[in-house]
């Protein structure tokens, strides 16, 4: 009989990576060679080396299986044949900065030199971008003047700072840190310019854009990518300069710069918007020609566009064409084509399709019933827009109560006490009505005299 071969620190590497399940891998780890144990009892422990605890603990943060991780850390913390990395670090902090356990993370961060391991400018922009991602705006500065002390910024630093401030709406102070980044003669990068670009054209400020590009090129010698050129030509859109958007689009094609399906979007949105719909066919054809396959949002793109126009034949025409090309509608799809209808008090029409929707595959969410709800209510049609409220309390969506309101107001106007009743019953049940409501209803009542009416609300209101 062939005794088992022990498992080598190399074999035990590639084990590791290849065992998907992380408790199996775990198990691995911590005992790479369980049948020759029983045969034999090992007098030296295992070798692990760098790689090892590297795998396993990417495997169980990647999981959350933290206690697990932490584990295996203390582990590594006391083996003596083991210099760990400082990315192995890093990468517990992401884990942690993941599910918001910034306490962790911090103390990860502290707990590094325990480990023997210097930390460098790449652990700290780990832990300024982690505080970015979970809104720690304030605890971010604390970080950056601590790290000034221990080792010397680098562009990526900058750039998670100049970050921090446009995500908090602070443009002025984003432009203060892009000119320390110059004045300590870092080079700004085409993230630099990216997000500094998407601020600009987020803040209508298209023509500091544009020139900030021009700059980047001119005095800087980066090379916009696509992200510049997706935020200047969504802004560009977005104000009607059609003409330089489609420019922007041409210079990225010579450029061999790959345009995704969101630039396309942009433009199909735009096509529509000025009234160029007969254009779109060609954007889409130039789409499969560079291999960008058209995806959900591009089709709900085009019918918006159609519902705009009132197209209605030709939104569904492109609902169709979604199934035919293996492209599943979404429900904003079908809320935009609902909407669409009963704008146009097409409500029996908006209706079917709401009702035909679990059949293609999408449920209505609780837009799709207060779209319907609403157009029922406009087109006066009472008893249907009660039986939708029911269904929608029922399935624990609330309405609008501005939109309950009206519609309780005009219950009381076309003095429709039948459903007026039902609809009460039905918001009580789903405790979705309000002193509000009661007011308008009790008002109204008041204001015929109908004494027997307001006992009647009062049985209800005090109902169990």
């Amino acid at each position: 009989m062939n005794k088992a071969k022990p498992v080598s620190p190399f074999r035990l590497s590639s084990l590791l990576r290849l065992q998907k399940d992380p408790k199996l891998a775990l198990q691995l780890f911590r005992n790479p060679n369980p049948n020759l144990n029983n045969e034999v009892p090992q007098t030296k422990p295992f070798r692990y080396n760098h790689l090892h605890y590297d795998l396993i603990i990417t495997k169980l943060g990647r999981a959350k299986m933290f206690d697990e991780m932490q584990q295996v850390l203390y582990q590594l913390k006391h083996d003596t044949r083991v210099t760990p990395e400082e990315t192995i670090f890093c990468n517990v902090i992401n884990f942690y900065g993941r599910v918001r356990l910034l306490e962790q993370a911090r103390q990860m961060f502290d707990e590094m030199p325990s480990f023997n391991v210097h930390r460098t400018v790449k652990s700290f922009n780990t832990l300024l971008n982690v505080l970015l991602k979970c809104g720690e705006f304030d605890k971010m500065w604390e970080v950056f003047e601590s790290m000034e002390k221990c080792v010397s910024p680098d562009a990526c630093s900058y750039n998670i700072l100049i970050h921090r401030c446009v995500v908090s709406g602070r443009l002025g102070h984003a432009w203060r840190v892009f000119g320390e980044m110059i004045k300590r003669g870092l080079k700004p990068t085409v993230v630099t310019f990216g997000t500094l670009i998407y601020a600009l054209c987020l803040d209508s400020r298209l023509e500091e854009a544009l020139k900030l590009k021009e700059d980047m090129m001119r005095v800087f010698k980066v090379r916009p990518n696509a992200h510049v050129f997706a935020s200047l030509i969504k802004a560009l859109c977005g104000v009607g300069e059609l003409s330089l958007a489609l420019k922007f689009k041409e210079q990225m094609m010579r450029n061999k710069i790959d345009l995704d399906s969101a630039i396309y979007n942009t433009l199909i949105s735009a096509f529509f918007k000025v009234g160029r719909k007969d254009e779109v066919s060609g954007i889409l054809e130039e789409m499969g020609e560079n291999g960008c396959k058209p995806d959900t949002v591009t089709y709900n793109a085009m019918i918006s566009g159609f519902c705009k126009e009132k197209d209605f034949e030709a939104a569904f025409r492109i609902l169709d064409e979604m199934g035919d090309k293996c492209v599943k509608a979404n429900v904003i799809s079908y809320n935009v084509i609902l909407g669409g209808l009963c704008n146009e008090g097409k409500c029996s029409e908006a209706k079917d399709l709401f009702e035909d929707m679990p059949r293609r595959g999408c449920a209505p969410d609780v837009v799709s019933y207060r779209i319907l709800f609403d157009g029922l209510c406009s087109g006066m049609q009472f008893t249907e827009a009660a039986l939708i409220l029911d269904e929608m309390i029922f399935k624990g969506y609330v309405p609008l109560c501005a939109h309950i309101h009206i519609f309780v107001d005009r219950l009381c106007e076309v003095g429709n006490v039948e459903v007026l009743w039902t609809v009460l019953n039905t918001l009580v049940k789903g405790n979705a009505i309000n002193f509000d409501t009661w007011r308008i209803v009790i008002s109204k009542v008041c204001k015929e005299e109908n004494l027997s009416n307001v006992s009647e609300l009062v049985e209800i209101l005090i109902r169990p």
